[in-house]
């Protein structure tokens, strides 16, 4: 399935946590963290400003971001989970 987000929307793949901690231990799904990590899958053409030009978007296809943690909405494709978020609940691009 193809999702191309709108506006100034980033669509995302979470990233993989660790699910053992440094000292050997599992990590059960109910005791896991929500990731506040992940790979730009598709990206929205950017927001349109008061005097109507378009602003590009900072982020591009491939980039890992971190984002806010209660941030965007959290939907199931194919049994993988993405995010949808806005530009702006993105906190910095990991290099």
């Amino acid at each position: 399935m193809k999702f191309k987000p709108l506006r100034d929307r980033v669509f995302v793949k979470f990233s993989s946590e660790d699910e053992k901690t440094a000292g050997g231990l599992f990590i059960p799904d109910t005791a896991k963290e929500k990731p506040q990590r992940g790979t730009v899958i598709a990206v929205g053409p950017g927001r349109v400003t008061d005097d109507g030009k378009r602003q590009p978007m900072d982020v591009k296809v491939g980039d890992t971001i971190l984002f806010d943690k209660y941030s965007g909405s959290k939907i199931k494709i194919d049994d993988e989970e993405y995010l949808i978020i806005k530009e702006e609940d993105i906190l910095g691009i990991v290099e």
